[in-house]
């Protein structure tokens, strides 16, 4: 494995000083310590350290999200000028090549992301103390969710069980199938579902309804119908989520909303810490809302970002005039500039229109650094709402249009607050009914893209998408060479 795959859980592993903050509950923040890679895991309060270690570069996955957006039909990458974030804009058009910087970070953040959990799995059997099974339970999930984020983005990639990735492994170990990828994820969450507890110990942590969640994904994302139906139904029908309604929806995305009954999955971020260009994965606030703001802004409830990640006027328009999403997803400065006294600068290809779940809210007077790497908005991975339309996809899929329906117009109803708008359709056209329900549901949360693929929709949608190469993306060029040929790059790249 190239050395900047774990340069960061290097930080963790070898004699170092290392800041532990990561989230708003879970990880106390200035705690430092030091240790070395093996003399270790001799305590309850170094595991839970190594825990806090692997749970911090969920922080560094604020990059997928917004390239799920700007690689789909969603959104235009945005920025300055046809060549702010070179990697971003290649993405939009489609022209990626092995040569991009910003595919490389996710390659690199997931990797470390994956060795750092691998840590704890390696040493899960070192020390015993009450609560080690859940810790354990923990590091899997997160195992399985940087590998289901790689596998998403490349396909095949390298996989070593319970044990970290070493120098020198990249000449021995190679990339493994698609298919055995996946099989390990699934494996990793369904012990995790074992031992992990149905109420999250602290606000922030992984839980048995995360896990459950996140293996109907996986299921569902390779067409396994018969599987994700009942294990994402083991989440609606576990009392533990709901949706929100009224005005707790209007605020879903804002601080209030945060870790709210609807949150089966969310990532903590944070204002308090400073964070600089030069390091952005160790920002401690997501980086995706300053970029996603209106440039100059000057107005009421928002500050400025950076106008990248900014929606088509087709994306806007697929919401209906009663629909109560589009006020919460749609921020239209042509309405809102006017109504509200304010203004901002256009950026490259601006359409007028933002997305609203994210981008920058003022902000606390404890803010440091620069606040457009330092949003405090938490991203909700896993939404209740996301779990409805995933259990009904996958019961349309094998037939039961019935079940089907009622999760489908669960979600509808929140949207419209009636039941006049009900689904009432069966086979393909309800299937088609719940795929576009998904687009206005998760609309701005980086789900479009992979969505697009994996349901075999993405040619003649996203522009210049070729079936075949743009499935996946290509694997960063030092990760070939590093390799010395074990590794191919994906077909057509």
């Amino acid at each position: 494995m190239k050395r900047k795959i774990i340069t960061a859980f290097l930080a963790f592993s070898i004699l170092t000083t290392v800041n532990l903050s990561c989230s708003d509950d879970f990880i106390e923040r200035d705690v430092v310590y030091q240790i070395t890679s093996d003399d270790y895991f001799n305590s309850e309060e170094e595991y839970n350290y190594a825990l806090i270690a692997a749970y911090d570069l969920l922080q560094a996955t604020y990059v997928n999200v917004i390239v799920g957006e700007i690689a789909s039909d969603n959104t235009l990458c945005g920025g300055e000028s046809a060549t702010d974030v070179i990697g971003w804009q290649q993405i939009d058009l489609m022209t990626q090549t092995p040569v991009n910087a910003n595919l490389k970070d996710i390659w690199n953040w997931m990797f470390s992301g994956v060795n750092r959990a691998a840590y704890i799995l390696e040493f899960k059997d070192k020390t015993e103390f009450e609560g080690r099974a859940q810790i354990v339970a923990e590091a899997r999930f997160l195992h399985a969710y940087y590998n289901f984020e790689l596998v998403k983005w490349f396909g095949g990639i390298p996989l070593k069980g319970d044990e970290r990735f070493a120098l020198g492994d990249e000449l021995i170990i190679p990339r493994s199938s698609v298919t055995d990828v996946y099989a390990s994820i699934e494996q990793d969450l369904l012990l995790a579902i074992e031992d992990l507890n149905p109420v999250a110990p602290q606000v922030g942590r992984v839980t048995k309804g995360a896990a459950q969640a996140l293996l109907g994904k996986v299921y569902l994302y390779q067409g396994k119908y018969d599987l994700a139906g009942p294990m994402l139904d083991n989440v609606i029908t576990g009392g533990n989520y709901s949706l929100k309604t009224g005005a707790a929806y209007a605020n879903l995305f804002e601080a209030e909303g945060e870790n709210g009954s609807e949150s089966v999955f969310e990532i903590q971020y944070t204002d308090v810490e400073g964070a600089a260009f030069t390091c952005l994965q160790c920002s401690e606030g997501n980086v995706a809302v300053g970029f996603s703001g209106p440039r100059n802004y000057s107005g009421p409830f928002f500050t400025s970002g950076f106008s990248f990640n900014v929606p088509t006027e087709e994306a806007a328009s697929i919401f209906e005039d009663d629909d109560l999403r589009k006020d919460v997803t749609i921020l239209d400065m042509a309405t809102f500039g006017p109504a509200n006294g304010a203004s901002y600068g256009p950026g490259y290809k601006d359409t007028g229109i933002f997305n609203r779940k994210y981008i920058p809210r003022k902000r606390s007077e404890e803010a440091a650094g620069d606040l457009n790497l330092t949003n405090p908005n938490n991203y909700r991975a896993i939404r209740y709402a996301d779990v409805l339309l995933m259990a009904a996809e996958a019961f349309s899929k094998t037939g039961q249009s019935s079940k089907a329906q009622e999760y489908l117009n669960e979600v509808r109803r929140r949207a419209f607050g009636d039941t006049d708008h009900d689904v009432t359709s069966t086979g393909d056209a309800l299937t088609s009914a719940i795929l576009e329900e998904r687009r206005k549901e998760m609309f701005g949360e980086g789900h479009r893209f992979f969505d697009l693929v994996r349901t075999g929709r993405a040619s003649g949608v996203i522009p210049g998408y070729v079936e075949g190469k743009n499935n996946v993306f290509p694997i960063p060029i030092e990760e070939i060479q590093f390799s010395n040929g074990l590794w191919t790059q994906n077909p057509q790249y």
